[in-house]
Formats: structure tokens, C-alpha cells, sequence
């Protein structure tokens, strides 16, 4: 599935960029370098004319390319059709190497480590990644840390404010659920990512006074991954993998988790991890559990400990995982947010 989401972007490079690279072993030019360099140049006219593959008749009008490699150059129907059978193992040896050097662009980029998750628009501190570290508010569209969230909030004169407002833009909280949508609805209209993510929740499980309507969330999942929330990808993974709302599709469902963990969401890391655990690929699960436990994950870590006891991972690769976790924590700790993790439950953020 990799191979065909990336297949254009690879077939340019190929072409402009292998030089003396090799793929295993071999050089992975040779195929393109004959048959790209199937044309020559008239000095006189500086005018490039193409050569045909089968005749050799040379002329700026032989533009019949071969349908599968589309590199290969005849004169006419005719002189495609009689070469076919000697073409044939270069037009494929071209097409592999397009499609291996695709799926290894798609891996460089699938196993980057992504961007950390914004910091805490009032205490600056990087944002945790648990769902319950974080708050998003419907007034302001902004997601506030645990910490900053429980704080206590002040008015002009230094004083405690004991209404309950927002610590980041002042508005009174909503003192009932409906007063809470309708803010939400006023983000969906305005273009918010997570308020139109959130709305197709709402439709997908027909909670908050919306009809369930699969086909509207999934519409609106889109919508709101377009606009850069990765959670959306995630969701529309899920739904291609279990059949929820959709036909059960499990290369869809690969492809979304990939785009959803590419931009950052862990769950969709965690998954991948999970489902190459399951297949046997145990180097791509361990890559995607150790990019989940540097992003926050802590499952992640428990994961490479379990295929590390089964002699499936190095002691290199859980000392590694534990590295990348300690390294998240220390970006995301702070005494404001231990303070709210002890006060309640709810505001715990690793």
C-alpha cells in the first residue's frame, strides 16, 4: 500500500537523482540509463530527437512510449509490439526499482521522529501527551496544560478571581453541556480543526444531541486531517480496521494509521508497532515503539521490555526505549503540573 501512496514522488527521483547510488548490490541506474539515454541530440539545431527501440529510427516524433515503464520510445504501434518480448525484462527490472525505491522514501519518512506537541500557551512548557495532561477550550480553541488548567486565576488587581474562567482568554466557563456544544459549533464554524474532529465524534457514536451518522463523521474526520489534526487520520483508521461505518478495509486502515503517526499522533505509532508486532516484522515494531516511547507512550516501553525478555530486542534497544521516555519526562515535568496530578486524578499527564 506504502508503494503505491509514494509511487509518484519516487518515479521523479529515480529519474533525476539515483547517479551512482545502488540498491542491493547493484547499481539501480543501469535500467533507467538505457533507457533514458535512448536519444540523442542534433549539435547543429541543438534540437534533442528521441531514438526508437526497435528500428533505431531517430526523430522528435517518436513519442509511442511503453505503457508500463513509460521510458522506453518506438516510432509506432508496430515497433512497440515486436520489441515487447526484448523489452520485457528491462520494462520490469524498472518498474521494481521504482517500487523498492518507493517504499524505501515512504520508510524514510514513516520513521522520522515527529515534532513535539506544542508548548503550554501560558506556562510554555512542552504539552504532555496523555489526553487527561491537556484541556481543549471551546472559547479560545487552545489546548492548556493540567497544570495551568488547576492554577488559580487572576483578576487585574492580583486578586484570586473565584469565578470559574478559562486561564487563557478570561471567559466564564459553560455551566451546562448544551452551553459547551454551542461554543464547539461557533470553533466548527470558524474552521477549527479539533472543534470539526470533535463534532464527528459526536456523529460517529450519536452522543451530545447528535444523531448517530457514520458517514457524516467520517466526512468530517476528513475535513478536520486536511486541516492538520492527526488524530483524525487515526480515527479513520480505526473505523477501515474494525468496519465501523465503513467497509473493512485493512490496507486502508495501514494508510491512515501512517499518515496519522507520520504526523504525530502516538496512538497510530503505537498501532503500527503493534500490528508489525504481529506480523513478524519485529525491526519495524521496535522502531515504531521506540518513536512512541521518545513521543510519551509509555505502553510503548512495555512493548520492547516484552520482546526484550523473548530475546526478540536487544538490551540496546529497551535501554534506548527508557532513554527516549526519561527524555520526554523531563520535557513535560513541572511542579504546577505534579500539583494537579495529586490534587485529582483526572489531571494526571504521563
Amino acid at each position: 500500500m506504502a508503494i503505491v501512496v509514494y509511487i509518484i514522488m519516487v518515479t521523479s527521483v529515480a529519474d533525476s537523482s539515483c547517479g551512482n547510488k545502488e540498491v542491493d548490490g547493484s547499481p539501480s541506474c543501469d535500467v533507467n540509463d538505457i533507457l533514458q539515454n535512448m536519444s540523442t541530440t542534433d549539435k547543429d539545431k541543438d534540437i534533442a530527437v528521441s531514438v526508437c527501440a526497435n528500428c533505431g529510427k531517430e526523430g522528435s516524433d517518436i513519442n509511442n512510449t511503453c505503457n508500463k515503464c513509460k521510458q522506453a520510445k518506438y516510432c509506432n504501434a508496430a515497433c512497440k509490439k515486436k520489441h515487447r518480448h526484448k523489452h520485457k525484462k528491462q520494462c520490469e527490472e524498472h518498474i521494481r526499482l521504482v517500487a523498492q525505491n518507493a517504499a524505501n522514501l515512504h520508510d524514510i519518512e514513516l520513521f522520522k521522529q515527529p515534532p513535539p506537541k506544542d508548548d503550554c500557551p501560558i506556562c510554555f512548557i512542552r504539552s504532555p501527551t496523555l489526553e487527561s495532561g491537556t484541556r481543549y477550550k471551546t472559547c479560545c480553541g487552545k489546548f492548556i496544560c493540567s497544570g495551568c488548567i488547576h492554577a488559580p486565576v487572576y483578576d487585574n488587581q492580583g486578586q484570586v478571581d473565584n469565578e470559574k474562567k478559562c486561564p487563557f482568554c478570561r471567559t466564564p466557563l459553560p455551566t451546562t453541556v448544551e452551553e459547551g456544544i454551542k461554543r464547539e459549533k461557533k470553533r466548527f464554524e470558524a474552521g477549527d480543526a479539533v472543534a470539526i474532529f470533535n463534532i464527528g465524534c459526536y456523529n460517529y457514536y450519536g452522543t451530545n444531541g447528535f444523531p448517530q451518522d457514520c458517514k457524516k463523521a467520517l466526512e468530517l474526520w476528513h475535513r478536520a486531517a486536511e486541516l492538520g489534526y492527526a488524530k483524525a487520520y487515526c480515527n479513520i483508521g480505526n473505523a477501515y480496521s474494525t468496519g465501523d461505518g465503513v467497509e473493512d478495509d485493512k490496507e486502508k486502515s495501514l494508510h491512515y494509521h501512517e499518515l496519522a503517526a507520520m504526523k504525530g499522533d502516538l496512538t497510530a505509532r503505537y498501532n503500527l508497532g503493534c500490528f508489525e508486532k504481529k506480523a513478524g516484522n519485529i525491526d519495524r515494531a521496535l522502531k515504531h515503539f521506540i518513536i512512541a516511547a521518545r513521543g510519551g507512550r509509555k505502553q510503548a516501553i512495555d512493548q520492547v521490555k516484552k520482546l526484550y525478555t523473548k530475546g526478540d530486542a536487544t538490551k540496546d534497544d529497551y535501554a534506548r526505549a527508557l532513554q527516549s521516555y526519561q527524555t520526554y519526562l523531563g520535557e513535560i515535568k513541572s511542579r504546577q503540573r505534579d500539583k494537579a496530578a495529586a490534587a485529582y486524578d483526572g489531571y494526571r499527564y504521563y
